[in-house]
């Protein structure tokens, strides 16, 4: 396994990085109940790239993507996505970005279970102005790239687990955002569902103008990697090529 030193952003502010961080921290709690999640991490992610979050439970990763993808606020530290310090958003304006230039998937699908497929995935578009029967058609459309247009009346109870994870992916992508971030993926799906699912997200919406992170325990489907970063107690113990693992 041939291994790399730690990524650090030199040149954090080049369009070719998705995503930079700068020496993330992340505390929770005080004195005797004071635990560090994530211990001075620095990376670049580049567009283009595919980069897995690896390691064992309590190791900091999902700690990690949060701030990545301005869910959770470092306690120190500074995170770049497309040269834009998220961190030094108003929450507003923080909100309306992650809107325009991320897509999250979380591992849990957080599917409305009241609406259709079609309504779920139409949501994104809403919330950014879109009126409700435009968003439904284009939510169609993004359905069809996941392969479940003919799903698209039925509420999340009525699909499998790999289907709700699909409707997941085009709810994250039907904005188009540049920067794709998917938490375990396959943590509840069978090996085969878990690797198609992953093929499809390389070989559809990887592009030269899109990253796509993934915080992953699953070495089933590591060979999709192009990167991986691993974690182990709240610090990077090493990065590889995908290839190599």
């Amino acid at each position: 396994m041939n291994s790399r030193k730690e990524k650090t952003p030199t040149a954090c502010m080049t369009s070719s990085l998705a995503i930079s961080a700068e020496h993330l921290t992340r505390v929770f709690g005080e004195g005797e109940a004071r635990t560090v999640a994530v211990d001075d991490v620095s990376l670049a992610i580049p567009f283009g790239e595919m980069l897995y979050i690896v390691g064992p439970s309590g190791s900091g990763k999902t700690t990690l993507l949060s701030m990545l993808s301005g869910i959770l606020r470092p306690t120190s530290g500074r995170v770049l996505v497309k040269g834009v310090d998220i961190w030094g958003l108003s929450a507003a304006e923080d909100a309306r970005f992650r809107l325009q230039n991320i897509g999250f998937v979380f591992q849990d699908y957080h599917l409305f279970p009241r609406l259709t497929t079609a309504e779920n995935v139409a949501i994104p578009l809403v919330l950014r102005g879109a009126p409700w029967e435009e968003a439904l058609d284009e939510a169609e459309r993004y359905l069809d790239v996941v392969g479940l247009r003919s799903r698209r009346d039925l509420p999340p109870a009525k699909l499998s687990g790999g289907e709700q994870q699909r409707v997941a992916i085009a709810r994250a992508i039907v904005t188009q955002p540049d920067i794709l971030i998917l938490d375990e993926p396959t943590a509840s799906l069978d090996g085969d569902t878990g690797r198609n699912i992953v093929a499809f997200v390389k070989g559809n919406l990887l592009t030269p103008t899109r990253a796509i992170v993934i915080v992953t325990h699953d070495a089933r489907i590591y060979e999709f990697a192009n990167e991986i970063m691993h974690m182990e107690d709240g610090k990077v113990s090493v990065q590889t090529e995908g290839a190599d693992v």
